[in-house]
């Protein structure tokens, strides 16, 4: 199964995501978003490790909390994050560890994470999929 693809759009960045689980789906949302915009890291030079909780009222919601949580804490500590490891997951509530790596560089700037046009739904394989637009 591949992670994400990248969809056409005029003017900003669109994917479509894939999961095994829900935690997949929005670790490979996160992937996509950094992969979309071309966000490059330093080969060599490890980043850190941060924690992230997020809550929110759904699951929609708590996708999008996560991504401008992850794109916000990629700015502060100008790193690309590459894998998390959940310590919880509901469809409100996300608690976990963050790894990444030192930016070496952006292909394009990404202004925020939009509710325009997202869907999360589980397709009839039990597989989850996820359409997400970002401001850039």
């Amino acid at each position: 199964m591949k992670k994400f693809e990248v969809l056409e759009h005029k003017a900003d960045l669109k994917i479509r995501a894939f999961g095994k689980t829900k935690e997949e789906l929005f670790l490979n949302a996160m992937i996509g978003m950094f992969e979309g915009a071309r966000y490059e890291p330093e080969s060599k030079i490890k980043g850190g490790e941060r924690k992230i909780s997020i809550k929110s009222p759904d699951l929609s919601s708590l996708l999008v909390d996560f991504l401008s949580e992850v794109l916000y804490l990629s700015e502060v500590n100008q790193e690309v994050y590459y894998q998390i490891q959940f310590k919880k997951f509901i469809d409100k509530n996300i608690e976990g560890i963050l790894l990444g790596k030192k930016l070496k560089r952006m292909g394009v700037i990404i202004k925020g994470v939009t509710y325009h046009d997202l869907n999360i739904r589980q397709r009839k394989d039990k597989t989850w999929e996820a359409i997400v637009l970002f401001d850039i």
